[in-house]
């Protein structure tokens, strides 16, 4: 499988100016080491050929509202206040197919060294989503997980977020918030971006869907996620 050239990757988009994501971010010295990750029972090594990716973003907020114990292992750095205050964090980059049937878990994954948990983990801040990212998306990208992250996080700075504040102002449709995005980074139009809501209706995920050499393209049925009318609450970054 052909990978991307990471050279040409931080010129897929051509943003506007548009106010970034606040981010406040403090590794501690010490990361927890994740645990491997393997497929669950049923969920079967697909290898099919690669025709494009997605990049799916979280809204932080909405992550940690949904979990039990902020305090947790897994979403501690994440949610508990003590490491920053997130907005968008990158949840993945991921192979896609065709159809629904796109490639996972390629090949067998060793632990993330800590020097790439520590560089990425502002991105994507949980040890153990880093890990689950790699074993069952990036296996199936690169051999190496450095160059896999690397790739991911020369995209995901490449987005320009809207004001999420003003859109938590008021309730939005999917619509309203694919155009938000749109607006705020040149080159990409609405159809190029997913919307995912939970079942309340709040905001959870927004994904650009790629071609396979990562430029910004239509998204599959598949892929595009809440329709254009579908009401969509966003949950406001806790004040700081």
């Amino acid at each position: 499988m052909r990978w991307p050239s990471i050279a040409v990757a931080g010129l897929l988009f051509v943003p506007t100016v548009a106010e970034a994501q606040a981010l406040a971010c403090s590794i501690p010295d010490r990361i927890p080491v994740p645990r491997l990750e393997q497929p669950r029972r049923g969920e079967p090594v697909r290898k099919p050929k690669t025709t494009g990716y997605l990049l799916s973003m979280s809204w932080s907020p909405q992550h940690c509202a949904d979990v039990r114990n902020p305090k947790d292992v897994r979403d501690r750095f994440q949610c508990s206040g003590e490491n920053g205050r997130f907005g968008w964090v990158l949840h993945g980059l991921w192979p896609e197919t065709d159809n629904r049937g796109y490639p996972q878990w390629c090949r067998p994954a060793k632990i993330v060294p800590q020097p790439v948990l520590r560089k990425h983990m502002c991105m994507t801040p949980s040890a153990q989503l880093l890990q689950h990212e790699w074993a069952k998306h990036g296996t199936c990208m690169s051999p190496d997980p450095a160059a896999y992250f690397r790739s991911a996080e020369i995209l995901f700075r490449a987005v320009r977020f809207p004001d999420m504040k003003a859109l938590a102002a008021k309730p939005q449709t999917a619509g309203s918030i694919r155009r938000a995005f749109a607006s705020a980074n040149r080159g990409i139009s609405e159809p190029m971006i997913a919307v995912s809501s939970d079942r309340q209706g709040w905001l959870g995920e927004v994904r650009l869907c790629l071609g396979l050499r990562m430029k910004p393209q239509r998204c599959k049925p598949f892929q595009a996620g809440a329709k254009d009318g579908r009401t969509i609450r966003i949950r406001p970054m806790p004040a700081g």
